[in-house]
């Protein structure tokens, strides 16, 4: 392949850039001339597509979001909306794409295959760590120790008033985030989309926590004294 497209789709994800970055450099020192399609999807079809160099990805690492905007493209999931996105490729003899994106985006990269042929790789930018064939997704570590750094300064209100808080974090339909960032904090209990949660003994194991006076939100996983062991 002479001509690549890269292009960030769906939610943004910390080390999209980086990610970015790293492709379009490879490609460059491959022989290939790369292309950033601008706003995902919805970007392809309306050609918002430019050429990029090695500069055009310098000093980006440190920055969250995407350089190269995203979008959500309802034109896309239809079929005249992918045969335009085609067009636009053709016109410019783009014959690959590295899509970074999570579960959504990979969807329709596999139709857009299957219906145009053209080939695709795929980089796993989802901090949902809902992909299959990766052990952490792009972004996933990073909102694991966001949700932790937030959980350890409510934990500090909730000792001072003696309450017990509920988090409720990201995943949409995956319980990754929740579940890792549970057993950091030593949360009471860690309730996932996964698995069936009953409410009754829910409610059982944080009566039998405040009849054993502990305190009503969970202690830091390097507390001293065990208590929430």
């Amino acid at each position: 392949m002479k001509k690549i497209a890269v292009f960030t789709s769906g939610g943004d994800a910390p080390g999209m850039n980086a990610c970015l970055r790293a492709v379009v450099r490879t490609g460059i020192a491959h022989g290939v001339e790369m292309y950033g399609i601008y706003r995902g999807y919805e970007g392809m079809i309306e050609g918002d597509i430019k050429p990029m160099q090695a500069r055009d990805v310098s000093n980006i690492i440190q920055k969250g979001g995407t350089i190269l905007k995203s979008a959500r493209s309802k034109a896309f999931r239809t079929v005249d909306g992918r045969a335009e996105a085609f067009r636009q490729l053709k016109k410019r003899g783009i014959e690959g794409l590295v899509v970074i994106g999570g579960d959504g985006s990979f969807r329709g990269a596999q139709a857009f295959h299957q219906e145009h042929g053209i080939r695709v790789m795929g980089c796993p930018g989802t901090i949902d760590n809902d992909l299959f064939g990766t052990d952490h997704t792009i972004g996933f570590d990073t909102a694991v120790n966001t949700v932790v750094d937030a959980v350890d300064k409510i934990r500090d209100t909730a000792t001072s008033h003696g309450r017990m808080f509920i988090i409720e974090v990201m995943g949409r339909d995956a319980g990754f985030i929740a579940l890792h960032s549970g057993i950091v904090t030593g949360a009471e209990a860690v309730l996932i989309p996964e698995t069936i949660t009953y409410i009754d003994e829910l409610i059982e194991l944080l009566q039998s926590g405040w009849n054993r006076k502990k305190e009503k939100t969970s202690c830091c996983i390097s507390c001293p004294t065990k208590g929430c062991r």
